[in-house]
């Protein structure tokens, strides 16, 4: 995978963690943080609100998948063999 790609993942991936982790600690605030008078951004949100056990299980899903995608993404030095 070429290195710009392997940095957007990790930048796909440290959003992951950092989301989830919010949505594990404080799933109600930050919910509430992200409801919107957009359709389509309050539409992601919308499912979650009032309701912190399934925030808090998908934040566990976004946590496991982000240091899941970092932990794959190893840049190769072909100087260090």
């Amino acid at each position: 995978m070429e290195t710009a790609l392997k940095r957007t993942a990790e930048m796909a991936a440290v959003f992951m963690i950092g989301d989830g982790l919010l949505g594990l600690l404080q799933p109600d605030r930050h919910v509430e943080l992200w409801r919107s008078d957009v359709a389509p951004v309050d539409a992601l949100v919308r499912p979650f609100a009032g309701r912190p056990r399934l925030r808090r299980g998908y934040g566990a899903l976004q946590l496991a998948a982000g240091v899941l995608l970092a932990s794959r993404l190893v840049r190769v030095n072909p100087d260090r063999g």
